[in-house]
């Protein structure tokens, strides 16, 4: 089936793009989640007209999202976990706690844009990847800091 793209998919093309992919891919996930649209004659005709809208919208994401990811690049997380004997901590940090920590700055960032090998779970200063969008990554700093048991 021949779909048109109405937003870039990483693994398929660009927006605007006319691919060829199979039956069920498209009719299952690209056309529902809006992904794509079924390239007829009528639909060709209706998507050159909105993609220019649809480039300019894609290119002020990725502006916004270079912005975001420039702001990003100064931040440092701290968090502060018990630790027992040894200077291990008790549990870890995730990307569920980085994503929390970010909201109380006043970032919007979805825990599956924020890449970590593994969780956190030892004392000091990390380096912690986020992939804003396609093409657009950048690192932060994250320090684990330990509170003693009394």
């Amino acid at each position: 089936m021949k779909v048109i793209l109405k937003q870039s998919v990483p693994s398929l093309g660009k927006a605007g793009d006319l691919i060829k992919v199979h039956d069920g891919y498209a009719r299952n996930y690209l056309i529902p989640k809006g992904l794509a649209i079924e390239a007829n004659e009528k639909n060709i005709k209706t998507f050159e007209h909105e993609k220019r809208n649809i480039l300019q919208k894609a290119e002020k994401e990725h502006k916004s999202a270079e912005d975001v990811a420039s702001v990003l690049a100064n931040v440092t997380l701290s968090f502060s976990r018990k630790i027992g004997d040894q200077d291990k901590i008790f549990g870890s940090v995730t990307t569920k706690d980085i994503e929390e920590a970010l909201k109380e700055k006043g970032f919007s960032v979805d825990r599956k844009m924020i890449i970590l090998d593994e969780h956190i779970k030892s004392l000091g200063e990390f380096k912690v990847k986020i992939k804003l969008t396609a093409g657009v990554e950048t690192e932060f700093k994250v320090i684990v800091t330990g509170e003693s048991q009394v």
